[in-house]
């Protein structure tokens, strides 16, 4: 493993077993994550995308150790700690929640939020000392002094989410996962988020995993993006390349669902539009799990899983046809 790595997964997978039928005992499993394998080096933000349901928070989560994964190995600077040990990273690793009204707690002040990790973790030695990082940690992501002594519900959602941020900063992770970190944000709002988190990148060496189902958004801030389809990695490249050279057919539908502000080149660009609703994750379709929803799909994507392999350098993606 080279050391400019700092996450690595290896087939990776997340199974939920769920019962159904009257009386609860017809035991059904959900493959929310179904061997997914990836790095992600120091400093760089690997941006996940794909529809609702197709796996994108769970693998986040499972990342972090949320959810005890089913399968696979994760590993964090070369250590595999998928395994008992993994408390000893919880530190390094940290989490911005999708809605920034539900990941609040609405009784603690702002300055009592944010200091709760401080608390845990014991990282100061004066009440004085607690009082400053708070402060900077505030003033870091564009709030002041003043925020620290209300509460959350008298402030903005992209306040709250500022917030949200100064608490995941609170003890200096190197990996925060970001789920949906600004899709419950005004688009304005959205953009002021995007832009202090790369400025933090940049000062802090932090390394993202990027959660989102907008793909414009996504753009801006990754530098590798990986498209997830019921529970598969379709495709993996760098940023530019998958939206100059998308080879999946899921990802080519994405990319056309992206709106243009230019009228001329908006009416020429085609739009992909894709056939039924996401399958369930209970009883995928066999073979390619994409097939049903594909344009182009032959008789062997029904028969055959599609290996995901390196088509170009640095471009991966699972499908018969490319």
């Amino acid at each position: 493993m080279e050391n400019n790595v700092l996450i690595e997964i290896r087939d990776l997978k997340q199974y939920f077993n769920i019962k159904s039928g009257i009386f609860a005992r017809n035991n059904q499993t959900i493959k929310a994550v179904d061997g997914v394998s990836f790095v992600i080096n120091k400093g760089e933000t690997l941006g996940l995308v794909g529809e609702s349901g197709s796996g994108k928070t769970t693998l986040g989560r499972t990342v972090l150790h949320l959810y005890k994964p089913t399968s696979g190995n994760i590993f964090f600077k070369g250590e595999e700690i998928t395994s008992s040990n993994y408390r000893n990273y919880y530190k390094s690793m940290q989490i911005i929640f999708q809605d920034p009204y539900a990941s609040l707690n609405p009784r603690m002040t702002v300055g009592d939020i944010v200091g709760e990790a401080l608390d845990i973790h014991k990282l100061y030695s004066t009440k004085e000392e607690r009082r400053e990082k708070v402060i900077n940690l505030l003033k870091l992501v564009g709030l002041n002094e003043e925020h620290s002594q209300r509460y959350p519900h008298e402030f903005s959602g992209g306040q709250r989410q500022r917030v949200g941020i100064a608490r995941a900063l609170a003890v200096s992770p190197e990996f925060i996962v970001c789920d949906e970190a600004v899709s419950a944000l005004d688009v304005s709002i959205q953009a002021q988020i995007i832009n202090m988190l790369i400025e933090m990148q940049n000062t802090l060496k932090l390394t993202y995993l990027f959660i989102a189902h907008d793909l414009a958004i996504v753009r801006q801030i990754s530098t590798k993006i990986a498209v997830m389809y019921l529970g598969n990695v379709v495709e993996l490249s760098k940023s530019e390349d998958l939206y100059t050279n998308p080879l999946h057919p899921y990802t080519k539908s994405l990319i056309s669902a992206i709106p243009i502000s230019e009228p001329k080149l908006a009416k020429s660009k085609k739009r992909i539009i894709l056939k039924g609703e996401i399958p369930s994750p209970i009883n995928p379709p066999s073979g390619c799990k994409f097939r049903t929803r594909c344009p182009i799909a032959t008789d062997i994507c029904a028969k055959e899983v599609p290996t995901f392999r390196e088509i170009s350098n640095g471009h991966f993606c699972a499908c018969h046809l490319v």
